[in-house]
């Protein structure tokens, strides 16, 4: 039971130390400029109506909202929104969207109604569940269906059609391809901005036109747009990879993103064999991805080795390999950062590794970091060096 509940703990020790960026990233801006993001993407508003004292709120803002899985569902379909309905500032939209208790989560169409809403606190698997649920009930595709089958092939239509495809996270590309294939010119207004929404995925002859048209649809569509698109391509491409175990598939998108944006394309690469090989249980070239990531672009910072000393540990935390890794990027961020969550995540690494002296030391030495500090991680440490005991 006591090893149960040791890793258990360490578990939620890692995930609510993991940096926000894996997980949902949450609009900064008002209430209208959500509303008018979620009209200009056509997407939903995902709205966390909380309470600064809600004990339930802080749990999800801890251990919830920051997992992986969560934040890839969430940045992909919903315009994310944490609202303090208690503030002052937001008083307008608590009255416009009143609840009872804490936390409320809504899912807002662009028009203001509420698709779906919940009361209470969520998991992880719950709130995807929750968050598909929404994305069905604002899927719009189906609306357009009928009228296709009954042979509507208006231009505008069809792009609206594709529009709503993608959004609902279904295949649009044989609409795409028989809009486009029809066409003798393909730089009109409509046809660039049918190849911008239509370049679903990197492996397609589509995103190939949006590579070759790039720049007549970047004097229509902002860049940040058309650059987000690329990603996003990109990204599903990486997703067919991993679901068919095709490494073809990842060296393509990884290609297309050097193509498209050589920029980002170091960064991409690593996270994406990093995504890949997490996904297929390939321990080795996971860790020589991670390796190269670490020496090309984080180097010896601290904040950034922790965050990627999590990351590995959930991906292989029996691997031996990377353990050891882990526990070489957890010394230098405890070393250079000094704060008790690095010293905490090395303490973690020691324990899967079984040294439990050695975990119990960089415990104490979070515990000497984090004193006089009120943030309430004191009794995990300490509860922490009393299970080690277990071990």
């Amino acid at each position: 039971m006591i090893r149960q509940l040791l890793f258990v703990f360490g578990f939620l020790f890692l995930t609510a130390g993991a940096s926000n960026a894996q997980g949902i990233e949450f609009f900064e801006g008002t209430w209208p400029e959500a509303m008018a993001k979620a009209k200009a993407e056509n997407k939903i508003i995902f709205v966390d109506a909380y309470a600064a004292w809600c004990g339930p709120c802080k749990r999800m803002a801890a251990q919830v909202f920051p997992d992986a899985k969560v934040g890839e569902f969430f940045n992909q379909n919903f315009i994310n929104l944490k609202i303090d309905m208690e503030k002052p500032e937001n008083a307008e939209f608590a009255g416009k969207f009143p609840v009872r208790a804490y936390p409320t989560l809504m899912f807002i169409d662009a028009e203001g109604k509420i698709v779906l809403q919940n009361v209470g606190g969520m998991q992880v698997d719950g709130l995807i569940d929750f968050g598909k649920k929404a994305a069905g009930a604002g899927d719009k595709s189906v609306d357009f269906e009928t009228e296709y089958a009954d042979g509507n092939r208006d231009p505008q239509f069809l792009f609206d059609y594709v529009k709503a495809l993608n959004r609902a996270n279904k295949p649009s590309l044989k609409i795409t391809n028989e809009y486009l294939n029809a066409q003798t010119d393909l730089t009109t207004p409509l046809n660039l901005k049918f190849i911008l929404e239509g370049a679903s995925e990197a492996d397609s002859r589509v995103f190939d036109m949006l590579l070759k048209y790039r720049k007549e649809i970047n004097a229509l569509e902002k860049p940040e747009t058309v650059d987000k698109r690329i990603e996003q391509a990109c990204n599903n491409t990486l997703k067919k990879a991993i679901e068919f175990k095709n490494e073809a598939l990842l060296t393509e998108a990884k290609s297309k993103m050097k193509a498209a944006m050589p920029a980002r394309s170091n960064v991409y690469g690593y996270e994406a064999d990093m995504k890949y090989y997490a996904a297929v249980k390939d321990g080795g070239k996971y860790l020589k991805a991670a390796q190269r990531y670490q020496k090309e672009e984080i180097k010896n910072n601290a904040a950034k080795l922790n965050d990627l000393v999590i990351q590995v540990v959930k991906a292989f935390p029996e691997d031996t390999k990377v353990l050891d890794q882990a526990e070489k990027w957890a010394k230098t961020a405890s070393e250079n950062g000094g704060l008790p969550d690095y010293y905490m995540s090395l303490a973690e690494v020691h324990k899967r590794q079984g040294d439990k002296d050695k975990a119990r030391q960089a415990a104490e030495k979070a515990r000497k970091a984090n004193e006089g500090k009120d943030n309430g991680l004191t009794p995990k440490i300490d509860y922490f060096i009393q299970s080690l005991e277990g071990i």
